[in-house]
């Protein structure tokens, strides 16, 4: 029976201890260390909870501590490693306020990511703490469950009337609106000249842009965050341009992978993650990542990069699974898809937008079309919806595809997802079996018809 220690119980740590205890539980006894108080808390969902779209936060959770244990794993939650020995296959880590040591035969790191600690005047944390908590009062981060809570527990308080977001990218733009649905008067700052930058090439995010400022929600897009400040509570906002008075502040300025632990004995990649191969094994043989601390192949570019979402978390922790027990399985890539819906609008993208295929180097161009989603004669529920797709013009393939509309198109976002990863051509889409009804289409539907229109 083989020994496999993890490091992390979140999404990727969860899908792993889950595959490896539901396939092979027999042949393995798994030992799980988590410094949370809590397991699987879908941090994607802390808007609609925020924003009261939801009746509170118990769907938000889909395992726990003694679910895990039922299925055998031997579990230590609100228990920080400390240091690996990776030549002695040790893990120390603190258990009920002791030092634990414990060895392993294989080693799976799912630590996450934590947020990004801006270089700003008056953010600081709570020395000691790992929940991310601020010195300065309703100064907020946003990842755990403790502080989508700690939140809506100062929401409470009547003084809190004027919140800035700050990070325009997904969890920024779904706070901006959750915040306002609560009543609060909004301002979303990003250094970027837009939201969703990276995402959505600018007509598309432009479209969420308008979205917000229809509901009332103040955009202070290209400006830099200067400094926090108040009298032991948040008072004011200032940027290089301007300065808001408010009464709380959120950072949503992006995540970092959690790699301590690995430091100088583990390859990383550019931005820190743990490179990992096809198998999510690390640069040390029988030590694999899997989540948001390591990287993941991108079959848009081929080769390995960094996106940190939870379907992706899922994936590579079921094949880190599959491997650390000695069952061999290649992941298959991924392209990155992802979607959001803001009040009425949804939009969904996957692979590479044009902006950024020509920064990897491709000779990118774009081809579109927004039409109905039916006929014109279906006269309710029937929007424009606009799709966007890029793709290289010598070879023809499919690099990215973006879609927005008031319609729920999201599901058509996956036939692209699936064209990256088979390196299928605009051509061949252009020819490719659309069934029509008009209660769900037209006969020329916006994807044949932007494929026909591709530049020949």
């Amino acid at each position: 029976m083989s020994k496999i220690v993890v490091i992390g119980a979140n999404h990727a740590g969860t899908a792993c201890i889950n595959t490896m205890l539901d396939n092979f539980g027999d042949e393995n006894e798994v030992v799980v260390f988590d410094q949370n108080s809590n397991i699987s808390f879908l941090g994607c969902g802390m808007a609609l909870w925020i924003g009261k779209q939801i009746d509170g936060p118990e769907g938000l959770f889909y395992s726990n501590k003694e679910t895990l244990e039922s299925k055998g794993a031997r579990i230590y939650m609100e228990s920080p490693v400390l240091s690996v020995d990776y030549d002695k296959k040790e893990v120390t880590a603190l258990v009920d306020g002791k030092e634990h040591v414990e060895s392993y035969e294989k080693l799976i790191f799912a630590t996450g990511s934590q947020p990004i600690i801006p270089p700003i005047k008056g953010v600081e944390l709570v020395e000691g703490s790992r929940e991310f908590k601020a010195t300065l009062e309703n100064l907020q981060f946003v990842k755990l469950y403790q502080n989508s809570a700690e939140v809506i527990e100062r929401l409470e308080n009547k003084d809190i009337k004027r919140v800035a977001v700050v990070g325009a990218g997904y969890i920024g733009v779904e706070l901006a609106e959750a915040f306002e649905r609560v009543g609060k008067e909004v301002v979303l700052i990003d250094i970027a000249e837009t939201s969703l930058n990276g995402y959505y090439d600018r007509e598309l995010s432009d479209m969420m842009n308008k979205n917000l400022e229809d509901h009332g929600i103040r955009l202070a897009y290209g400006q830099t965050v200067q400094a926090i400040e108040g009298d032991g509570k948040v008072e004011r906002i200032v940027t290089d341009k301007e300065t808001f008075d408010v009464d709380m502040v959120i950072l949503a300025v992006g995540f970092r992978p959690n790699t301590e632990l690995g430091a100088g004995k583990i390859e990383l990649y550019k931005n820190g993650a743990f490179l990992v191969d096809k198998k999510q094994e690390t640069s040390i043989p029988g030590v694999y990542a899997v989540g948001d601390c390591a990287t993941i192949f991108d079959n848009s570019l081929g080769k390995p990069s960094y996106i940190a979402l939870a379907s992706n978390a899922v994936r590579s922790g079921i094949v880190g699974a599959f491997n650390a027990t000695g069952h061999e399985l290649e992941g298959i890539g991924v392209q990155g898809s992802n979607g959001i819906s803001i009040y009425d609008l949804k939009m969904v993208s996957t692979g590479l937008t044009l902006e950024k295929a020509k920064a990897a180097g491709f000779d990118a161009v774009e081809t579109g079309f927004s039409d109905l989603q039916k006929p014109e004669f279906i006269k309710h529920d029937n929007h424009e919806v606009v799709l966007k797709i890029v793709y290289d013009r010598e070879s023809r393939v499919i690099l990215g595809a973006q879609m927005a509309s008031k319609e729920d198109m999201s599901m058509g976002i996956h036939m692209f997802s699936l064209a990256i990863q088979e390196h299928v051509t605009i051509d061949k889409l252009a020819l490719t079996d659309i069934f029509f009804l008009p209660h769900f289409n037209k006969p020329y539907n916006y994807i044949t018809m932007a494929a026909l229109l591709a530049e020949k």
